[in-house]
């Protein structure tokens, strides 16, 4: 018997309400929410996020409570268990991630150092 597949990210309820809001006013159809990590900023990498037109082949696809997450397959083993959170504070609104693989942020919170989780045992078999 497989044990069941962990997902690369899930949802809070605030961010998959929030996705959802921003993604019904769009004036065209949007085929998900791309998420992925690139080099930069002063810690070494940041988060990004974009509407996808399309679903590429290569991309791993996440349904988590209504909204479609598309993540390229380079950016799968950095963000392996993260939670992607919707905060509201006095002073700004934004979207958060809880990375267990974030290893430091930088202080004005525009970049992180991700340490890529290590793949499962037999991963490399199955794929």
């Amino acid at each position: 018997m497989a044990l069941p597949r962990m997902k690369v990210i899930t949802l809070t309820d605030a961010a998959a309400e929030r996705v959802r809001q921003i993604m019904s006013m769009s004036e065209k159809p949007i085929a998900g929410l791309r998420v992925g990590v690139k080099n930069g900023g002063c810690a070494g990498m940041s988060y990004t996020m974009d509407y996808a037109d399309e679903v590429r082949p290569s991309d791993e696809v996440v349904e988590d409570k209504g909204v479609k997450v598309l993540i390229d397959p380079k950016a799968i083993l950095f963000l392996l268990g993260t939670e992607m959170d919707f905060q509201t504070t006095k002073m700004s609104s934004t979207f958060v991630f809880n990375n267990p693989n974030q290893t430091s942020a930088c202080g004005c919170g525009e970049s992180v150092a991700i340490t890529p989780a290590e793949p499962p045992p037999g991963a490399a078999a199955a794929a």
